[in-house]
């Protein structure tokens, strides 16, 4: 009988740990972007990122549905946009705006998979700071997509001067529909601490909420889906003791 009392309280002590680490079941969203992200139209080094970037969790907070109209900002290399192209195919819409000419226009040429991706055809402008070296300015524009569902920009905010970054907070609002939602990723800078050589690509996020809700939005939520304790917010983003482990502030706004 003693033993038996005791395999009993073995077993009851085990089955919470169990269910503690075993996985939650994903999404149907969540399954979406698991298979995107695994897709062999990704290389080898953009999957190696998922490790730290985490696009299912981060993609999956910024509410992406897969029959929404997106428009991503600033693709670069186009990281994100395989995998929201792939998500959106069937039933939704991805639009890549501003700077997509030099690196994404020449891969949707190339991937098939890609070949639904709209460039959208804004009157932006884009160019050098004179006052700030590594800052771009960008000009009062328009996105040229309306009743959009999802505005989302990853890493891009700290490259603006704050006028520019005004500038492309009002266009993104405009894009929306009533009620839609614009994601933001950025490194984080220290709150109130001043400009310099090591944390220039980096944002505050208090300055970034109070910038976007100035330009109209709504703080929806936050996520700590990128939060790294063991990121100083001393460091040059780029160092490499700290590339690929910074820590990032994710927010979600919407258009009333």
């Amino acid at each position: 009988m003693r033993k038996l009392l005791m395999s009993l309280a073995v077993l009851a002590f085990a089955a919470p740990a169990q269910a503690q680490f075993r996985p939650e079941p994903l999404t149907p969203i969540g399954q979406k972007i698991e298979t995107a992200s695994k897709s062999d139209i990704r290389s080898a080094e953009e999957k190696e990122r998922d490790r730290e970037r985490r696009p299912r969790q981060t993609l999956e907070f910024l509410g992406l549905k897969d029959d929404m109209r997106v428009i991503e900002l600033l693709p670069s290399g186009g990281w994100y946009t395989k995998i929201l192209a792939q998500v959106l195919a069937d039933n939704g819409e991805l639009y890549a705006a501003i700077g997509t000419e030099r690196q994404l226009e020449p891969m949707i040429k190339q991937l098939p998979a890609l070949s639904k991706v709209k460039i959208a055809r804004t009157d932006a402008k884009l160019t050098p700071a004179s006052s700030q070296m590594g800052f771009f300015e960008i000009n009062e524009f328009s996105l040229g997509v309306t009743d959009a569902d999802l505005v989302l920009t990853f890493r891009n905010l700290h490259n603006f001067t704050a006028p520019s970054r005004a500038n492309l907070h009002t266009a993104v609002l405009k894009s929306l529909k009533s009620g839609g939602l614009y994601g933001v990723v950025d490194h984080t800078r220290r709150h109130n601490e001043s400009e310099n050589s090591e944390n220039w690509r980096r944002m505050d996020p208090v300055l970034a909420i109070k910038e976007i809700q100035a330009a109209g939005f709504v703080l929806v939520d936050y996520s700590n889906v990128h939060y790294r304790p063991d990121d100083e917010l001393r460091y040059e983003v780029g160092r490499k003791t700290v590339t690929g482990n910074t820590d990032r502030f994710t927010l979600l706004f919407r258009k009333p």
